[in-house]
């Protein structure tokens, strides 16, 4: 028999070593179709367990948000408070270095004798 394209796949039906290919081949293709059947079925059976982790995952999220966003507010506004009260530090400071120059130097001189006699130990 010659080979022709019409007959190829009658040959693998037959009997003979032809015939043992055709039904591994037909086995084979059955165990693929169960093994994607049970994954499929598994995958199935996973998705609403990972729908469950994902609605939790995004519940924390949003806890988190809940307690951080107070916690980052009250921050900047204590950073605003202080930055403030630093500012009216120096002013303060300023008006009474204008105001009192001569006890300012002498306190500033005191101050820096102490400080250099303390490192210096």
């Amino acid at each position: 028999m010659e080979d022709t394209p019409g007959l190829a796949s009658t040959k693998l039906t037959g009997y003979g070593p032809q015939g043992e290919v055709s039904k591994v081949a037909t086995s084979a293709h059955g165990a693929v179709d169960k093994a994607a059947a049970s994954a499929s079925e598994a995958v199935s059976a996973i998705r609403p367990a990972i729908a469950r982790v994902a609605d939790s995952a995004h519940q924390a999220v949003d806890t988190v948000n809940n307690i951080a966003s107070p916690a980052v507010q009250w921050v900047g506004e204590q950073s605003d408070m202080i930055a403030a009260r630093s500012r009216d530090a120096v002013a303060d400071a300023r008006a009474y270095v204008v105001a009192h120059p001569w006890q300012s130097l002498g306190t500033a001189l005191a101050v820096g004798y102490l400080l250099g006699r303390k490192h210096a130990r």
